[in-house]
């Protein structure tokens, strides 16, 4: 509970259909699209704290002219400090040249940033790489204007060293192993290899090299480059990138791993992460922005033609689920409904483990971000009362008082804001005790919000590793002296690694992975565990179709409702007073919410693509072999 999981990525792109002067004299600057793009990233800014990066490309400049600009940082404010680096730059030309204020033009030549195409990207790094260098967006620089790419994404792949492998046989030189290099130079090699062709295909029409700048723009077929070069991807994204000339994509996993919006009207051309972003920041309906279909990219020409082409053809949709318990903003219309549904659905569960005593049960929330779950929960609780007053009030008949009746209709769920997050760790502290010292004071209590002997329930988002859950909240909720804590977990238990993006990469630090160790130590089928290992070990090397997950058969053994137990004891700290209960929502219910994001991998171990195959496997021999490190 409230353990820190790292966001997914955040992109956003934006086309400006129309002449920089138009959004002049319709919305009073030229800088429109900057302004666009920073409220964009702001309003993703829940995906991504670790860095920040903004690039732009000015159309049909001429030779000796800079059309492209990128500013990146890794501060611990970095969208405000990037913009504030823009901000300078802009200030200090017009302070220089007062005359360039009202003429579009002049501001586009000689001012950075502003331009028709925009991309901003909001960073949480997997690989705890935070320096600027691995802060997107990411740029490929020629000479060729049609060459220069730049490339930001939301995403992780699991073949990183095979793709790598396949550059090195390209006769490339990678500068490192990192996936969104090898994705860029991948793009990269057939963007070279079609500007080539077509160079060629040019010549022999009689065009000189001056003469072929704009025909290569126009034939240049971005579909067919991202064929190309996408065919041995094995992993989940959202991929944007601007070429040099001014063609720009964004490319979606054929799975739907991860998300993808975007909207278009005659002013301009968006695509984000998410869909509230661009419904508030451009102020248009819901229905108004589309999904972009797995397998599919956006790809907008150089002169404004929009079209959507199927790149890959899709598999079975397994869009995130996390995504919408967990990382989403909760402002999007289906997101804040499939939240109430995942409280309302845990309901039953809850209601068991208070002996349905309801008028001694106080129900509260931590963190904020799990209040649209608590609501559902507590209207349920509401529904449930009002089924029950309805039978007590018609089993009176004729023998109903007005005192009778008052008293069945004052019962209701007794609602308290009980933690409240009163600081934040600092990292400096770095001796155990001292840290975990501090960490009991991390979340306040609301003193007197319970009564001694009643039942408190606390809803969260998600329990993965639940260090933060016994090293300070189960300690500060039992000073109220509760009879029975229910912590109650919005998303079912987290067993296995994610390899797509999201920073859960080693099965040790999943709380019910430990449980599971413990059941398998107490019941003395810790043989099983090293079976599993060595059955994952003859996997190493086996064709993507044999691989598959063998570290099921290590929760097997054990019911939810077991290994949900056995996380109560081991997250109980030992000195506490009350019962503590730990409550998961069922895959069935999961499924129920979230109709339309059916990937759960990390809850059911059934990966989308092989490479999530190969990835738990190899987490399970790290585990096995006591190795502290990444499966990917």
């Amino acid at each position: 509970m409230s353990d820190p999981i790292k966001h997914e990525c955040g992109i956003s792109l934006i086309r400006l259909l129309k002449p920089l002067e138009y959004y002049k004299e319709k919305y009073g600057t030229a800088f429109y699209g900057v302004n666009k793009m920073y409220l964009m990233m702001e309003k993703q800014h829940n995906r991504g704290q670790d860095g920040a990066g903004f690039a732009s490309i000015k159309l049909d400049m001429n030779p000796g002219e800079r059309y492209m600009s990128r500013v990146r940082s890794a501060q611990q404010q970095p969208i405000q400090d990037i913009f504030a680096q823009i901000n300078d730059r802009v200030n200090s030309v017009l302070e220089k040249h007062p005359e360039f204020e009202d003429d579009v033009q002049a501001q586009k030549r000689n001012i950075p940033y502003i331009g028709e195409l925009l991309m901003g990207h909001v960073r949480y790094g997997t690989f705890g790489k935070n320096s600027i260098e691995s802060v997107h967006p990411f740029l490929r620089q020629n000479n060729w204007m049609h060459r220069n790419l730049i490339v930001a994404g939301n995403f992780n792949m699991t073949n990183v060293n095979e793709l790598f492998g396949n550059l090195v046989e390209l006769g490339q030189h990678p500068k490192e192993m990192a996936d969104t290099i090898t994705v860029m130079e991948k793009i990269g090699h057939f963007l070279d290899d079609a500007v080539a062709k077509i160079y060629k295909d040019i010549k022999k029409e009689g065009y000189n090299k001056r003469e072929a700048s704009p025909l290569i723009a126009k034939r240049l077929n971005v579909a067919k480059i991202l064929r190309k070069s996408s065919k041995n991807w094995d992993g989940g994204y959202a991929m944007a990138g601007l070429l040099g000339h001014g063609d720009a994509f964004v490319f979606r996993d054929p799975a739907g791993i991860r998300p993808a919006y975007f909207y278009k009207d005659e002013e301009i051309v968006v695509v984000a992460s998410e869909r509230p972003a661009i419904q508030t920041v451009f102020n248009v309906p819901y229905n108004s922005v589309k999904e972009l279909d797995p397998g599919h990219a956006i790809i907008i020409k150089k002169k404004g033609k929009v079209h959507l082409e199927e790149i890959i053809a899709p598999t079975e949709r397994k869009a995130c689920s996390f995504e919408r318990i967990y990382f989403s903003r909760g402002s999007d219309q289906e997101i804040y409904q499939e939240r109430k549904m995942l409280g309302k659905l845990v309901f039953p569960q809850i209601l068991k483990a208070i002996d349905q005593d309801l008028a001694h049960t106080v129900f509260s929330y931590i963190p904020n971000t799990a209040e649209t779950s608590f609501m559902g929960m507590v209207k349920e609780a509401q529904n449930y009362l009002n089924r029950k007053k309805e039978e007590q009030i018609l089993s009176l008949g004729q023998n109903i008082t007005r005192e009778k009746l008052k008293k069945i209709l004052e019962v209701r769920p007794r609602i308290e804001k009980v933690a409240i997050k009163d600081a934040k760790l600092r990292t400096f502290i770095t001796q155990d005790s001292s840290r975990d010292d501090l960490v009991t004071h991390v979340y306040d209590i609301s003193y007197g919000s319970v009564k001694p002997n009643d039942n408190l329930v606390i809803i969260d988002d998600s329990i993965v590793r639940g260090t933060t859950l016994k090293k300070s909240i189960l300690k500060i909720l039992d000073r109220l002296s509760p009879k029975k804590i229910v912590v109650v977990s919005s998303a079912p238990q987290i067993r296995y690694p994610d390899c797509y993006g999201i920073d859960m990469a080693k099965l040790e630090d999943f709380v019910a992975f430990k449980a599971a160790l413990a059941l398998h130590e107490e019941r003395g089928t810790l043989s099983q565990v090293e079976a599993i290992y060595k059955k994952c070990l003859l996997q190493i090397g086996c064709k993507d179709a044999q691989v598959v997950n063998h570290v099921k058969e290590f929760y097997a053994p054990f019911t939810s409702d077991e290994v949900s137990q056995k996380i109560a004891d081991i997250l109980s700290p030992p000195d506490i007073k009350a019962k503590v209960d730990i409550i998961y929502q069922s895959i069935d219910s999961l499924h129920t919410a979230c109709p339309k994001n059916l990937g759960d991998w990390y809850f059911t171990g059934d990966y989308p693509t092989p490479g999530g195959n190969k990835v738990v496997n190899k987490a399970f021999i790290n585990f096995y072999e006591g190795k502290n490190e990444r499966a990917y």
